[in-house]
């Protein structure tokens, strides 16, 4: 694919966002498109971002380092979207402005201990596993409070949301699986924790987002849309 279709093709992904946001009764801004880059070259990821992107997800510690190193001119936000391992943490506090896959007390507490060592917050988004998968990261939906009461005593660690992969099938089942996370979202924001605030909802890929961004999606991570299929 040329590097101008992927421009055109990114600002047709924000406009059906927008168009999504609007169907809802939503505000347009409210809704962040994320460039999911996987295995995409930085080239294709230059196209998207000179046609607009400044949100660009990545499933590799490596591979968005190397991308942050050459794209460095540009005004990115890198969001970790992929499952990340305990002993990448320090990298992922130093690379990422958001990271989507926190799973469990052990990635809470190493990325907290990473972040004090550096001088910063680690914000995270909490995967939560909807669809009780068993192959699937993401923690339990019965176990959410748990490990938000441990998140919310950790000094360097902010919790800004929750994010899901829906289970494979239908676009109706993607949707209850959508509403199934916003309603967890809802419920758990009342606890009023410390260091913990709820108002991201990750959730919708290139097949479901605008059906998420229907039941409250406030972050989109949207690739083969954008460059096709993966490499």
């Amino acid at each position: 694919m040329t590097l101008a279709a992927i421009a055109e093709r990114y600002r047709a992904v924000v406009e059906r966002a927008a168009q999504a946001a609007i169907r809802a009764g939503r505000r347009p801004a409210d809704v962040t498109v994320v460039v999911a880059a996987k295995t995409f070259d930085v080239e294709a990821v230059r196209a998207a971002a000179t046609a607009g992107a400044e949100h660009v997800g990545e499933n590799y510690v490596q591979e968005a380092r190397e991308k942050a190193r050459r794209l460095a001119e540009l005004p990115i936000r890198w969001h970790m979207i992929g499952r990340l391992q305990r002993n990448k943490a320090k990298q992922a506090v130093a690379l990422f402005d958001l990271v989507h896959s926190l799973d469990s007390i052990e990635l809470a507490r190493a990325l907290d201990r990473a972040a004090a060592e550096a001088s910063k917050i680690a914000s995270c988004l909490v995967e939560v596993n909807v669809g009780a998968e068993r192959t699937k990261a993401g923690v339990a939906s019965d176990a959410l409070e748990t490990l938000l009461e441990h998140a919310a005593a950790l000094p360097n660690l902010r919790i800004r949301g929750l994010m899901t992969i829906p289970p494979p099938g239908t676009a109706s089942a993607a949707r209850a699986s959508f509403a199934r996370l916003r309603a967890l979202r809802d419920r758990h924001d009342d606890l009023r924790l410390p260091n913990v605030q709820l108002k991201e909802l990750s959730m919708g890929m290139s097949s479901d987002f605008e059906q998420a961004i229907a039941e409250g999606a406030t972050l989109v991570r949207v690739g083969t849309a954008i460059f096709g299929p993966h490499r």
